[in-house]
């Protein structure tokens, strides 16, 4: 009999999961574990890697255990795949095992000084990496670690310190393999993306030790079989920062093809082929995948915003206007549109394009009128504003217009979102049936691997999708944007 599943751990920020697909696609079971970041102080986000582990592991044991309420068996799984949080950096001995000291978040701001330190004296930086210096990626946060915590430093001295993203942290925990793929890698600031291989003069740059740092691997191949649990003798075969997990399961495997992906944050990947290309409009330039060690990369622009779905989750959590995310939506329809108010998300500043640490979250335009109808409305089309931002950037760098925008991710199950979105960009949204592209990508990554399906082509089975049209006049649409620009002006400057 052939092998009937494959499995994808999915690691998010606020969440891990485990999931099961068919080979059709179609997911068989699925658990997913929450869990808080801490925050010890303004801009800071932190989590214990073991409790990371933890969840993944929980994930994994519920799963199991309801594949095997239905029948099935957990040998019915053939690999592994993996999708992670990118940017956010762990540091572990090699010698115990042990986290040396709490994960640093993606979001995590506290990197600041260091920054603007590094950018006083950048030889170049992005030319060989594709990416800015900014507090969002990996390597600030490693040096943040080498200068402020006493147990890494240690470590460096001892030779027994070992840099990873939250992929090489699980691959390494799960497997006892010290890797990472080409797409974590590149969110490093580390990585050459030419070659695909760590790059000296950034290591020295940045003053971090290569010895320190994982093989980079394909984003397709099996990296190590997992020791211990109900998954114990199954291979890991596939990995790949979560955006580029998307990317991949939404299918965008032709040069000009864009995903956008609403969760925590939200982020935009749009497809360039084998060649990177280096953007003029504050953009940055990524690994998309590697399907398979002898295949050649395909590289794409990306765009990035801090606060998506967690904007929600703050008024929900902070502001007790709402009592469940869903509730959004019901307020969102209790008006005919957002009565003037415009909210910028900038609770840990700005991405893509404007790249501003100085930038905080603001309210505009509040006036009597406004009710909590408006904030909601107001929350929901921030996503959308910084979205048309990040593709008129694209459209400017890839010469080429996008008229199509696919989306996945959590926010996606709201009709009026996505319905805003089409409105707010003038374009059509289309929005897969089988919404958890994520954790597919990475399961596809792992079947390739081990040819539970043969090629991409294999993958490809006919998808159904909800298309949502533009409905405002261009005269509308452009009102709302002077608006929204308007609004960023607001927020910047105000550290």
């Amino acid at each position: 009999m052939s092998p009937k599943y494959i499995g994808s751990i999915d690691q998010g920020t606020s969440s891990s999961r485990f999931l099961v697909f068919n080979s059709s696609g179609e997911i068989v079971t699925s658990y997913q574990s929450e869990y808080q970041n801490d925050y010890p102080n303004p801009g800071w986000v932190q989590k214990d890697p073991n409790e990371i582990l933890s969840s993944v592991t929980g994930s994994i044991e519920r799963a199991v255990s309801n594949l095997e309420t239905q029948g099935d068996s957990v040998s019915d799984i053939v690999a592994v795949g993996l999708t992670n949080q990118r940017e956010t950096t762990i540091a572990f001995s090699i010698e115990t095992g042990e986290p040396l000291t709490d994960a640093i978040i993606w979001s995590d701001i506290r990197t600041s000084d260091i920054v603007s330190r590094l950018v006083a004296k950048d030889p170049g930086v992005q030319k060989v990496c594709g990416l800015p210096i900014a507090t969002y990626f990996s390597a600030t946060k490693m040096i943040w670690m080498l200068e402020n915590v006493p147990a890494v430093q240690e470590a460096a001295s001892k030779g027994t310190l070992r840099f990873g993203n939250v992929d090489t942290w699980l691959i390494y925990k799960l497997t006892g393999k010290f890797v990472t793929d080409v797409t974590n890698a590149s969110r490093t600031m580390l990585m050459d993306i030419h070659t695909l291989k760590w790059s000296k003069e950034n290591c020295d740059f940045f003053g971090i030790n290569p010895d320190f740092l994982p093989e980079i691997k394909s984003s397709s191949e099996v990296y190590g079989v997992i020791t211990s649990g109900p998954l114990a003798g199954i291979p890991i075969a596939g990995d790949l920062g979560d955006q580029q997990a998307a990317t991949v399961g939404q299918l965008c495997f032709s040069a000009g093809e864009a995903k956008n992906t609403y969760g925590t944050g939200c982020f935009m990947l749009f497809n360039t082929g084998e060649s990177p290309i280096f953007s003029k409009n504050g953009l940055l330039t990524t690994v998309a995948y590697q399907l398979g060690p002898n295949e050649k990369p395909s590289y794409a622009l990306e765009g990035s915003i801090a606060v998506a779905g967690s904007a929600i989750q703050w008024l929900r959590d902070k502001l007790g206007i709402i009592n469940s995310a869903p509730e959004i939506n019901v307020l969102a329809q209790s008006v005919e549109d957002n009565g003037g108010v415009y909210f910028v998300t900038a609770f840990s500043g700005l991405f893509a394009p404007y790249w501003r640490d100085d930038a905080r979250g603001c309210i505009v335009g509040l006036t009597q009128f406004a009710s909590r109808g408006h904030i909601a409305r107001a929350t929901l089309e921030s996503v959308c504003f910084q979205t048309r931002d990040i593709l008129e950037a694209m459209n400017k760098d890839s010469g080429t217009k996008l008229s199509l925008l696919r989306v996945d991710g959590g926010m996606t199950n709201s009709d009026l979102a996505m319905q805003i979105q089409s409105d707010i960009l003038g374009i059509k949204v289309v929005r897969p049936e089988m919404r958890e592209t994520t954790a597919f990508g990475a399961a596809i990554a792992a079947g390739l691997a081990v040819g539970f399906w043969k090629s991409k082509e294999d993958v490809i089975s006919q998808v159904r999708d909800t298309e949502f049209c533009p409905r405002i006049n261009e005269e509308t649409r452009e009102t709302m944007l002077k608006g929204w620009k308007s609004a960023v002006e607001k927020s910047l400057n105000s550290v």
